[in-house]
């Protein structure tokens, strides 16, 4: 679920501040250790029925397009650990094979690949993969990750395996990578692929339930006004 929601620090990203183990620090730790754990199965038992609806539909309409509705692809998860995220189908068949040749003919696509890995007009996205994503309904069947462990409702951004030399950062690898998250709401758009160290340091230095309930609101908000990526 990756929205629009810009970052108001000055230099693209907070700074990283340690973790407090006194008073309101010792509640994020137990957050951390088991809340946030407890917090994610409450979220995607409560959101059930409605995420099950809306999947339907989407996957349904996907199929009418001609589509198979549903993929796994392969992500790094915490520690390393490679696991299969479940999307709704946003993307032609054939996405990789159009995406090097749309890369070989336009030296500006490549380099704002190889810098964000996301690019603004991206020509593997069907028609209505791209209401999928502005809706963020192509990401509701990550709940099913989530609940088996490998993702978090927030946390970061979700990598590609073969992204993993562009990460320089460690703190990804300490988390379960999220739904959204503190990247998925900042300022993603104007940042490179290698800025979302930054973003998930901070995460990962001041995770805290208030701070996975703000993240969720600015989510929901932009969410509803049908701006996601």
């Amino acid at each position: 679920m990756t929205v629009h929601f810009r970052d108001t620090s000055g230099a693209g990203v907070a700074p990283i501040t340690k973790r407090d183990l006194t008073g309101a620090g010792r509640w994020s730790e137990v957050y951390r250790v088991l809340g946030k754990r407890v917090f994610d199965i409450l979220f995607v038992l409560a959101f059930a029925p409605l995420g099950l609806t809306l999947v339907a539909i989407a996957a349904l309409l996907t199929a009418l397009g001609g589509h198979s509705p549903f993929f796994l692809q392969p992500r790094v998860g915490r520690d390393g650990k490679i696991f299969k995220m479940l999307k709704i189908r946003t993307m032609v068949p054939d996405a990789d094979m159009r995406l090097e040749a749309y890369l070989a003919e336009n030296p500006d696509a490549r380099r704002e690949w190889d810098e964000k890995q996301k690019l603004r007009n991206d020509p593997r996205i069907t028609p209505f993969g791209n209401w999928l994503r502005k809706t963020s309904l192509d990401e509701i069947p990550q709940l099913w990750n989530v609940l088996k462990g490998e993702m978090s409702i927030v946390g970061p951004r979700p990598m590609m395996v073969e992204q993993q030399p562009l990460y320089p950062g460690r703190a990804y690898f300490k988390l379960r990578p999220g739904i959204t998250g503190n990247w998925q709401v900042s300022d993603r758009n104007e940042s490179s692929f290698a800025a979302r160290a930054g973003f998930d340091d901070y995460y990962e230095a001041n995770l805290g339930f208030w701070m996975d309930l703000d993240i969720l609101a600015r989510t929901a908000g932009v969410v509803l006004r049908c701006t996601g990526r």
